[in-house]
């Protein structure tokens, strides 16, 4: 086929649009084949029109137009080198070391050989490259599956496979039935009547309803003769443009990390200074004695430039202060901590074989700090299962169940649903229990008919869209439906009493929660179509001002409605949300849900999930049109909040925790009770103004619950951007569809749900599962343990390393500011990668308090995590002063035992070798010792890497000091014999036990007084798991009881049958009064106060944790 088409396009800074385009997803159609015609482009920053030519790839390569090759991975096999070396290089840390090496090639300056410092740096960077290559490997895996599925691609006149990647923009293409979309698409023909395709668009804005294309009038005739065309390429596509700018996410710890390693530089420095001074004073006060000794001349060295080279020299000597594996052991642990996610067999989704994924290593530990999760509702919170519950026609409702007096009943498994196995077509799982409607059709009632014949030609219950359609009589139709709020403002006034009718009933289905849409027709005049058609095909032909005559037409044609009635769908809860929204309010996590859905429908969700309650103070409902009635709603709202909580004298105090915000100050005020707040998007638009959204953070933030509604994806991004920037909290957002990526990508932490929605917000999420229930074990175990165990981690490492390296400061002031090592060249650079490396990462990767169960019972254990405690600047200054006591401890107690010390042969024993071999080892002792009071749990490995570590050390220390390897390398290993001669000593083994009593002494008899007389929930549960395994022997769990009740909920949101009696009974379901629990246990959920028994376990633990020292629960 050789014809010409043109095409203009216009590109907006969202992403490109074609007027009548196909979106990227999924095509469906119900015909068996179909021949469309796809337009493919590519939007430039400064773009606003395209010329395209179908069908001439020599024509449009003149453009440049980019191809529809997708690439997310950032190396090639030319490229990882150089950009991974920079990248790693841009590190302080690296860098530092970097230049500690060349430094060390200058013999002035440097008392230790190059490879003490090469040897970790080359390990460092290597496993991190290694780590760097696999992501990568996988983003390549990844861009290929996509990149290499295959489309039929009109070439040569013949139709031929082509891989995505090569479909060039004006190609002509051919999908079938259930094909993916290559590309953003301008649909030419189609093989169905009128031009007309069916188009699923799930990956692209969530909804898995179908949208109806329509083929260009000037080629929707042409049919299969057509074949087909191609449109928007690769990162043009809208898929692409929507996915947002992806971030680089850094944990608060990583933050902190960098911060306190540039003030270990700075303490370096001052050290390097002190010890430079000392060196130049001595210089010019005894070094003139030592001078013929040393064969130097007199004036050849200033005591000033011996400073400055002493300086220079112990900057080397010291710079393991700072830590150059802590960051590939931090990148390990993470790894491991992912790898624990993935494998986690109670995230594993057994009916769609989903298991949960950590799409990234870097964020775990920040799991464990969550105050903010801003959650979708469709999909999300509910299982985008849509079942056609009930139906308002003509002013009647059917769907309900009534009684022999006429009174509305509950839907009971007893009840007889109706019978359509008299339709071949029907769905065999769809039930249905009012029989009124089947009576309906067969008397012929017309409205019914009309009802359902709309439904029927419009395909799905849950489509927006018109249909014009001409019946056996010859009369034109046109059937609409959507929205009740703007298909109501297009009925005909004659429809006054129905609207009202129908109104009640929307409410009424809104109020249980179900998802409504209206339903309307109009009688059209055969010349006024024709004329309207006609006017219609001349809009879509012309040039300019297309959009808007063709939005004229339509709004012309769509008037005079005659109101039919209204549709009501379930959506309901996954199971398990209920459960997880109250153990995670019971962490003070904060839950903000953001949706699109109707302001009744997301307030019914927010009683459905517990996050509203009948017994909270109140609802603030922000529902203004304008910035001023906003302004004056959240004034009025604020002062009503803290009128009230003057008025209270008790109850239970809620305190913020006070942050500085980067806004006007905003006091937190203690808040007593409970409060919602309700916005709407509309609303939401004015809120987010500069002036006004001060007002709505300072009364969102005091609320208990926060739900947005009828708010757009970029909203969404914009409320998370907000307490992100202004309240310096961590926030996690978590959504199944594309519409959730902006939002996903903003927050510190994004979750996707692998649901009814494609894999877009998996994706571009940072953790993804199956069910919305995972979030809690996430957060309150994988996130709590990742947090506790690298706290522990870094804790640990900073005080080993300090107590390592500040030895050779005081050693400085008795070796004349020399610059001499303490310790052997050998051992400074394999004691932190060698012998000290693994105990400390089973330490993090393995160690945790208390159990994976005890963690969900009881949630204010998260807590510590969200106010920073278990590692801060006051932890680091207590582990900086707890390296500096052990270093001196280290140093003077076998400095002392020496002076002018005898062995037990009559030898003298106190030279610099024995001096340095007790010290060291000593030093591998003492920080062992120091990690097993330190590790909380006990595994084989930590067993193996602790005193495995110690057996590592004297193997590689006799081997080193050996006559053998002397022999071979005798400038390299100059300890020879020493560490036999010195560890035969007892007195040497009396001094290396009194240096390890005196280091860890201190420690223990502190912690204990602190677990005695403070402790903190932890300790107490801790305490209580080892007073439950020595009181009985672990015994099976009992099989969890079920509630076997003959009475089904119609509640929309019910997740499970049993429970709508206790939601829609406007019973509070925070415990007032709730029976006594015993400890621990898992609460069996066998009555309708299962919430209240959550509630009240927690507290009972507390309380008897605090009450009963034998902690005998």
């Amino acid at each position: 086929m050789k014809d010409d088409f043109f095409f203009t396009l216009t590109t907006f800074r969202g992403g490109a649009s074609v007027s009548g385009g196909i979106s990227v997803g999924h095509l469906l159609r119900p015909g068996e084949r179909s021949g469309i015609i796809m337009f493919c482009s590519e939007k430039k920053l400064r773009e606003v029109e395209r010329i395209v030519k179908a069908n001439d790839r020599e024509y449009n390569e003149k453009f440049q137009y980019a191809d529809n090759r997708i690439h997310t991975s950032k190396y090639n096999i030319l490229t990882f080198l150089p950009i991974n070396l920079f990248e790693q290089f841009q590190r302080v840390a690296n860098a530092y070391f970097l230049c500690l090496l060349i430094l060390q090639l200058i013999p002035e300056i440097s008392s230790l050989t190059w490879f003490t410092t090469i040897v970790p740096l080359v390990l460092v960077i290597t496993m991190t490259a290694v780590k760097d290559a696999t992501d990568d490997y996988f983003r390549h895996k990844s861009d290929n599956q996509v990149n290499n599925r295959q489309s039929e691609v009109l070439i040569n006149s013949k139709l031929q496979n082509e891989k995505w990647m090569n479909v060039k923009v004006g190609d002509i293409i051919k999908l079938e039935n259930n094909q993916f979309v290559a590309a953003d698409l301008l649909l030419l023909s189609s093989s169905e009547p009128h031009g007309l395709c069916y188009v699923e668009t799930a990956e692209l804005d969530g909804e898995t309803n179908l949208k109806v294309r329509h083929a260009l009038s000037v080629t929707s005739e042409l049919g299969a003769d057509i074949s087909r065309l191609a449109g928007f390429d690769g990162p043009d596509t809208k898929l692409m443009q929507n996915s947002g700018k992806t971030k680089f996410k850094r944990t608060s710890i990583d933050r902190l990390m960098n911060t306190l390693v540039l003030w270990i530089f700075g303490f370096l420095i001052c050290l390097g200074i002190i010890l430079a001074i000392g060196n130049s004073i001595w210089e010019s006060q005894t070094g003139d004695q030592f001078r013929t000794f040393l064969f130097w001349n007199e004036g050849e060295k200033s005591s000033v430039f011996s400073g400055f080279l002493t300086f220079w020299s112990y900057i080397i000597i010291l710079n393991t202060v700072v830590p150059i594996s802590l960051y590939v052991s931090v990148e390990v642990i993470r790894l491991g901590h992912s790898y624990f996610i993935n494998w986690d067999r109670k995230m594993y989704y057994s009916r769609k074989a989903i298991p949960a994924v950590a799409r990234t290593t870097t964020l775990n530990e920040e799991l464990g700090q969550i105050e903010y999760i801003f959650s979708d509702k469709t999909g999300t919170l509910t299982q985008n299962i849509m079942t056609f519950k009930r139906c308002s026609i003509n002013g009647r409702i059917y769907g309900e169940v009534h009684d022999d007096l006429d009174q509305k009943t509950e839907i009971t498994q007893e009840k007889e649903p109706v019978d359509f196995s008299v339709k071949s077509q029907a769905d065999r799982e769809f039930q249905f229990f009012d029989h009124h409607l089947m009576e309906s059709i067969k008397m012929g009632d017309p409205k019914v008919h009309e009802f359902l014949r709309l439904l029927a030609l419009c395909h799905t219950v849950m489509s927006e869209e018109n249909s014009a359609v001409r019946n056996p009589e010859g009369q034109i139709k046109l059937y609409s439906k959507g929205a009740d709020t703007i298909l109501f403002e297009k009925l005909h006034p004659s429809n006054e009493v129905l609207l009202s009718l129908t109104s009640d009933h929307l409410s009424e289905f809104a109020g249980e929660g179900l998802r409504t849409l209206a339903i309307a027709y109009r009688d059209l005049d055969d010349k006024y179509f024709k004329e309207w058609h006609k006017m219609l095909e001349d809009a879509n032909a012309a040039t300019e001002e297309r959009d808007e005559r063709i939005a004229g037409l339509y709004e012309e044609i769509e008037r005079d409605l005659m109101l039919l009635g209204a549709t009501a769908v379930e959506d309901k809860l996954q199971e398990g949300v209920i459960e997880t929204v109250t153990s995670l309010s019971l962490a003070n996590i904060k839950i903000w849900v953001l949706t699109g859905d109707k302001q009744e429908t997301a307030i019914n969700i927010g009683y459905a999930c517990n996050m509203l309650t009948d017994d909270m103070n109140d609802v603030f409902v922000i529902a203004g049109n304008n910035a001023v009635e906003v302004r004056e709603e959240l004034r009025k709202a604020k002062q009503n909040l803290f009128g009230q909580n003057r008025n209270f004298s008790n109850g239970h105090v809620v305190c913020e925790k006070k942050q500085q915000l980067e806004l006007d100050s905003i006091v937190e005020e203690t808040i007593t009770g409970d409060y919602a707040l309700i916005i709407n998007g509309h609303s939401l638009a004015h809120a987010l103004e500069s002036d006004v959204k001060n007002d709505l953070l300072e009364l969102a933030c005091m609320c208990k619950t926060v739900i947005c509604c009828r708010v757009t994806p970029l909203q969404k991004a914009q409320v998370v951007e907000l307490v992100k920037k202004y309240r310096n909290a961590v926030t996690l957002a978590i959504g199944d569809g594309a519409n959730d990526v902006s939002m996903i990508k903003s927050a510190h932490i994004g979750v996707g749900i692998s649901g009814q929605e494609g894999l877009q917000a998996v994706l571009a999420s940072d953790y993804s599962f199956a069910q919305f229930r995972y979030l809690q074990r996430l957060l309150l175990v994988h996130g709590r343990w990742s947090y506790f165990r690298m706290c522990k981690f870094l804790c640990y490492f900073f005080y080993k390393n300090f107590a390592f390296t500040l030895v050779h400061f005081w050693f400085g002031f008795f070796c004349g500011f020399s610059a001499q090592t303490v310790y052997d060249q050998w051992f400074i650079t394999l004691f932190n990668i060698v012998y000290t490396s693994l105990p400390v990462l089973a330490m993090g990767i393995f160690d945790q308090d208390v159990s994976d169960q005890n963690s969900v019972d009881c949630p204010q254990l998260y807590k510590p995590g969200q106010l920073n405690l278990l590692f801060n600047k006051r932890k680091f200054f207590i582990c900086v002063l707890h390296g500096i006591y052990t270093s001196l401890v280290l140093f003077f107690i076998p400095y002392g035992a020496f002076y002018n010390v005898a062995g037990e042969d009559g030898q003298h024993i106190a030279d610099y070798q024995s001096f340095a071999v007790t010290m060291a080892t000593s030093l591998v002792i003492v920080v062992s010792v120091q990690i097993a009071l330190d590790t909380s749990y006990w595994t084989f490995i930590n067993h193996v890497f602790i005193w495995g570590s110690i057996a590592i050390y004297f193997s590689i220390l006799f081997t080193m000091h050996s006559n053998g390897i002397f022999g071979i390398f005798p400038n390299q290993f100059p300890f020879v014999g020493n560490a036999r001669h010195s560890l035969t000593q007892k007195c040497i083994w009396l001094v290396i036990l009194l240096t390890t009593v005196a280091s860890v002494m201190p420690v223990v008899a502190f912690r204990f007084l602190k677990v005695d007389l403070y402790p903190t929930l932890s300790d107490q549960i801790r305490r209580w798991q080892k007073a439950q395994k020595k009181a009985r022997p672990p015994s099976s769990r009992r099989p969890r009881t079920r509630r076997s009740s003959s009475r089904r909920s119609g509640y929309a949101f019910a997740h499970q049958e049993g429970y709508g009696e206790l939601i829609t009974s406007g019973k509070n379901m925070r415990a007032k009064n709730p029976p006594p629990t015993s400890g621990l246990e898992k609460t069996h959920y066998n009555s309708t106060s299962w919430i209240e028994n959550l509630c009240k376990k927690t507290t009972d633990t507390v309380s008897s944790f605090s009450q009963d020292k034998t902690v005998k629960l």
